[in-house]
């Protein structure tokens, strides 16, 4: 079956950064409202906006909020309530907000993010009254264990009142988000803990954030004559080495992708979305989202109003770096994106996504969180641990897509998602179907072989395209490349897997064309036996390690195949050698068939696994993924 493996070529700016004025009015906005800037009835022990000393005690008022709307004109905002925390307002005053948003027509959503201390049956009349589609954003960090961070000044507790909180919303009908940071509490109990968040009824959609603060090495500065038993918490929590809330990149990938399969496994996707499980998924399928992570529209397209009239850009950046210009000074989106232009952090942020230009995960990827990736490289001067958590994430949640019912196969490091664009195939169903049948009718095959030794229906170097051959064909044997058929023949006899494709690699020497590095494509019937195909080509990796010539790397490539009949995504996994990182063409095609021979000597007795082979035998470290 033929397939053509190219990598998709755009331009790191419309895929991972774009500016404000490059995209139309229809685009929206979202722009933090912190309502009374630091000002908390809590202190939590990780808080970042405590961090930045943000002014507390002045609040947001209406006369911000119609400068908004003659800031950006007919662009549609989205509005979120925020803080500290944001019912410290008061009823009125929030009547009086809530009132004003509701009367801006380009306001198309207003979220309110809560500890749910204070929510009770007269905020919620209040909502109702006032602005019917309020979203509500509950910030908890899973079951009880999980909230020990999440304390009063006093040192309390607060878990209980977020129980209260969730539960008057089931009562009053109310749906809600949550917003879970993922920190030691909950490392190795993801299931139990989506278990807990899915166990209240209001509960629609889960946020996973990682409580990345290992840069955090000095507690906050208590002010007045007596520190608070919060903050005594705190002091004790925080070294040179950083908190004891915080987190790895590898540990966040690790819990989300558990937290992923659960919440498949458990069927609990059918009433509450995960993210960022879903927004990855959403990329894997080639669709937008909205989470900035993950999409062109980030700090560019993010803003935070503070109460001193402050206006700046994504909240998680670090302030005062962020701070654009006063709201007041701001007459129209021209003086935005001009403040943006000047901004030197938010130039850096742009350079930093130039890294993504080189790398195969960006359509999916999106860049990630400049904030984030920004600490990271100040503080160790590399975000390297940043970007292979995102590629774990992505390698594990392709995995999920294609065999659920196999978690543990998506914590494999050899089996990597590439951006790889196979031909549409006629029929993969069909081919299945002829593949397991002896008595399906042949007709002879059309095949040329090029002075490169492309063995396809043209005879013509650089051309792909060949007629189907299943095993019981009279020609199988010669239309598969001198170099791969021994490897194509022991997967498909010893393995009993159905190959769709394969390359024996060509240089293609004296001509304009690129080289070709060798593949075989394998296509499973079912999940099932994607997980196991999956897991045996990471034992065949495993055991080869070592033994290939330096100048050769082996891979599992995760991608699909696209019935152009059906139009449906086939899951299949690629068995690929590419040139070494500093390798050289010359050099690989050196140490190919060497390389080839190695691999089909271990595959013949590699035995038919349930569990890929990274748990007991990682992959080395190589530029990749280090």
């Amino acid at each position: 079956m033929p397939s053509t493996l190219t990598t998709p070529t755009t331009t790191v700016g419309s895929e991972v950064w774009r500016p404000l004025e490059d995209t139309d009015h229809a685009a929206a906005v979202s722009v933090v409202l912190k309502l009374r800037g630091e000002t908390c009835d809590v202190d939590c022990l990780y808080c970042f906006e405590k961090r930045k000393l943000a002014p507390g005690g002045a609040q947001i008022t209406i006369k911000h909020i119609r400068q908004l709307g003659q800031i950006f004109g007919e662009r549609p905002l989205a509005i979120e309530l925020h803080g500290g925390e944001p019912l410290t307002v008061g009823k009125k005053a929030m009547a009086a907000l809530l009132d004003e948003l509701a009367a801006q027509p380009t306001v198309h959503r207003v979220h309110l993010q809560t500890n749910g201390v204070r929510l009770d049956g007269e905020w919620l009349d209040l909502f109702d009254a006032h602005y019917p589609g309020l979203h509500i954003g509950i910030s908890m960090d899973g079951d009880e264990q999980g909230n020990s961070w999440r304390i009063g000044y006093d040192g309390t507790a607060i878990y209980p009142h977020i129980v209260d909180a969730l539960n008057l919303l089931a009562e009053r009908g109310r749906t809600c988000g949550v917003v879970t940071v993922v920190t030691p509490a909950v490392l190795g109990r993801a299931a139990e803990v989506i278990d807990h968040i899915a166990s209240f009824r209001a509960v629609r959609a889960v946020h996973l954030l990682p409580a990345f603060d290992t840069t955090v090495t000095r507690p906050l500065t208590t002010t007045g004559r007596r520190t608070s038993p919060s903050r005594r918490l705190q002091a004790r929590a925080v070294s040179t080495d950083g908190p004891a809330w915080a987190i790895t990149p590898a540990q966040y990938a690790a819990f989300v992708l558990d937290a992923a399969a659960h919440w498949i496994g458990a069927g609990h996707f059918r009433r509450i979305k995960l993210d960022p499980a879903v927004a990855t998924i959403r990329r894997l399928k080639g669709l937008d989202t909205a989470h900035c992570h993950f999409a062109a529209h980030k700090c560019s397209h993010v803003f935070t109003a503070y109460p001193d009239g402050r206006f700046g850009s994504c909240d998680e950046l670090p302030w005062p770096q962020a701070h654009l210009l006063p709201l007041a000074a701001a007459r129209s989106e021209a003086d935005i994106t001009e403040a943006q232009r000047a901004n030197p952090l938010l130039t850096a942020g742009r350079e930093l996504m130039t890294k993504c230009l080189s790398c195969p995960y960006r359509t999916v990827c999106g860049g990630g969180c400049t904030a984030t990736r920004w600490r990271m490289l100040n503080a160790t001067g590399s975000d390297d641990a940043y970007c292979d958590h995102r590629r774990r994430l992505i390698d594990g949640m392709t995995h999920l897509l294609a065999a659920p019912d196999h978690p543990a196969g998506a914590h494999c490091l050899r089996a990597h998602w590439r951006p790889v664009v196979t031909t549409p195939t006629d029929d993969p169903d069909a081919f299945l179907t002829q593949w397991d049948d002896p008595a399906t009718p042949h007709s002879p095959d059309r095949l040329r072989t090029s002075d490169h030794g492309n063995t396809q229906a043209t005879g013509l170097s650089g051309e792909h395209a060949a007629d189907d051959l299943d095993p019981h064909h009279p020609q199988r044997r010669d239309g598969n490349e001198d170099r791969v058929w021994p490897l194509v023949d022991t997967i498909t006899r010893s393995w009993k897997a159905v190959t769709y494709d394969s390359c024996q690699g060509h240089a293609h020497t004296g001509t304009a064309l690129a080289p070709s590095a060798f593949r075989i494509g394998l296509l499973p019937h079912t999940s099932t036996e994607y997980a196991t195909l999956a897991a045996r080509l990471c034992h065949t990796l495993a055991a080869a390690d070592g033994y290939l010539p330096a100048a050769v790397t082996a891979h599992i490539v995760r991608t699909e195949l696209t019935s152009t009949r059906t139009g449906r995504r086939h899951p299949v996994l690629n068995l690929t050698l590419i040139p070494a990182p500093g390798s050289t063409w010359t050099d690989y095609f050196t140490g190919l068939d060497q390389a080839v021979r190695t691999l089909t000597h271990v595959a013949r007795h590699t035995p038919q696994v349930t569990e890929c082979a990274c748990a007991s035998r990682p992959p080395r470290p190589t530029r990749e993924t280090q």
